[in-house]
């Protein structure tokens, strides 16, 4: 639970610069929202950002390192040594990169800097995935069937969990994310092969062996639920999501709210959610992912930062996400109660990626020629401009499309229209794909799960 802060805690948390430790769209945004909040701001890159826009509207713009992310981006001792050189307060990760690394949270503190996101201890716990199942087993929120501990190096102990779960299973590396270190069991002529194999993953790509098992559910859709909590103890939730439109466990598109799903069955789960957080004394915002089948909820991961997708659920809930999530970490009150949450309307967002639409490898080169949609109800969030340098370095991700209507329908139509008007030349992007995406009958109906597109595209390429 939330301990008390003394006013010499909460004096230790103000601060008036912000030194962002990301890149692309997510640093143009957040530095949107501390100027809207009369902060000043720190801007980094890479020697590939060089030109990057933001840093041209920052208070301070430093180069810390070459083009690859592990001596840039990811070198926690360059972005300190920033945040010491120009007097900032605060360090916001976004997401990716160093946004879920406990070590780094800690660092900044240590540092007397103040972490825009959770306490180390919050994310640690969320990112082991074991941890994580464990404590939202006690906070009364519905886990996918299967122990909450890692699994044994006994070969007949594994056959046995895997018995009483039942087939098809599912095997995680305890410390994964981003669809990495996971593979699914059909049979048990398949298990310990897939044992074998994934716990190598997990050791090259998390530095642990630990893996876990789960039932593996066939049709799941994925739902999100968004959480703000500051440090006083007050936690809320801000609807949910739709983030079943994905590519290797990628998502393309997301939408708020999840269509299709009873209020009277996603309030007691978000509801426990929220109790979740009290009972580990979460601060900032988070995501509780879940699977969606048959009617039921199945908790899979908590995100312990700012998600990709969050304009869709700002765009319904009325509330910056990012400047709530700045203001929490300022030490300051939430300013909305549970009961003052109303969502309205639905929103659709699309993931603008700089890569080929059939194949899609990245596609990096100069931006020769750009227009985004402008309108009531469109959002476009981007750092790009006509003359921008897409650099082969970093995720391919350079905008996101959001509109918001009344209702689907109109969202849907909304964001053809959006669509139709984006023009990126220069580069290959998968503009193609989510137009085409939006004229497909079974996504137009909703409820889709998060096999869909993986089908749909093999139904294209044969065609």
């Amino acid at each position: 639970m939330v301990e008390p802060l003394d006013k010499a805690d909460l004096a230790a948390r103000r601060f008036d610069t912000v030194l962002i430790a990301n890149r692309g769209e997510i640093a143009a945004r957040i530095q949107r929202a501390c100027r809207e909040l009369g902060l000043k701001t720190v801007a980094i890159c890479s020697e590939a950002d060089k030109q990057a826009p933001y840093g041209k509207t920052a208070d301070s713009f430093l180069c810390i390192g070459p083009s690859n992310a592990a001596s840039s981006y990811l070198n926690q001792d360059a972005i300190l040594l920033a945040a010491h050189l120009t007097g900032a307060g605060a360090v916001h990760p976004g997401y990716g990169f160093l946004s879920e690394n406990a070590a780094f949270s800690e660092a900044v503190e240590k540092a007397g800097l103040v972490f825009i996101g959770p306490e180390a201890s919050s994310i640690a716990t969320m990112g082991d995935k074991i941890a994580a199942k464990r404590a939202m087993i006690l906070a009364g929120v519905p886990c996918v069937p299967g122990p909450d501990t890692s699994l044994p190096d006994d070969p007949a102990s594994v056959e046995r969990i895997a018995q009483e779960i039942g087939y098809p299973v599912i095997i995680k590396a305890a410390g994964g994310g981003g669809g990495r270190g996971m593979r699914v069991v059909p049979e048990a002529g398949q298990l310990h092969e897939a044992i074998a194999l994934t716990r190598e993953e997990a050791r090259q790509a998390f530095g642990s062996p630990a893996l876990y098992m789960e039932k593996f559910l066939q049709h799941p859709r994925h739902i999100e639920i968004q959480v703000l909590c500051d440090i006083h103890g007050n936690a809320i939730w801000l609807g949910h999501r739709d983030c079943s439109m994905q590519r290797r466990h990628q998502k393309v598109v997301e939408e708020a709210p999840a269509p299709g799903i009873p209020s009277e069955t996603i309030k007691p789960v978000s509801m426990a959610c929220v109790e979740a957080c009290r009972q580990i004394g979460y601060r900032g915002v988070g995501t509780f992912e879940f699977l969606y089948e048959n009617g039921a909820f199945y908790f899979i991961e908590m995100n312990t930062r700012l998600q990709v997708e969050h304009p869709v659920t700002e765009m319904t809930s009325g509330i910056d996400i990012v400047q709530a999530q700045i203001q929490v970490a300022q030490g300051l009150t939430l300013e909305t109660a549970q009961g003052d949450v109303t969502c309205t309307g639905h929103s659709f967002e699309c993931r603008i990626n700089a890569e080929d639409p059939e194949s899609f490898l990245p596609s990096a080169g100069t931006i020769s020629d750009l227009a985004l949609p402008e309108g009531p109800g469109i959002r476009v969030d981007t750092h790009i401009h006509a003359g921008y340098r897409v650099s082969p370095y970093y995720d391919s991700l350079i905008a996101k499309l959001i509109v918001h209507a009344p209702n689907r329908a109109e969202a849907m139509a909304e964001m053809r229209d959006a669509l139709a008007a984006t023009r990126i030349e220069g580069i290959s992007t998968n503009l193609p794909l989510l137009r085409a995406l939006f004229d497909d009958e079974g996504f137009v109906r909703g409820g889709t799960d998060i096999h869909y597109l993986e089908q749909w595209l093999k139904h294209r390429r044969a065609a």
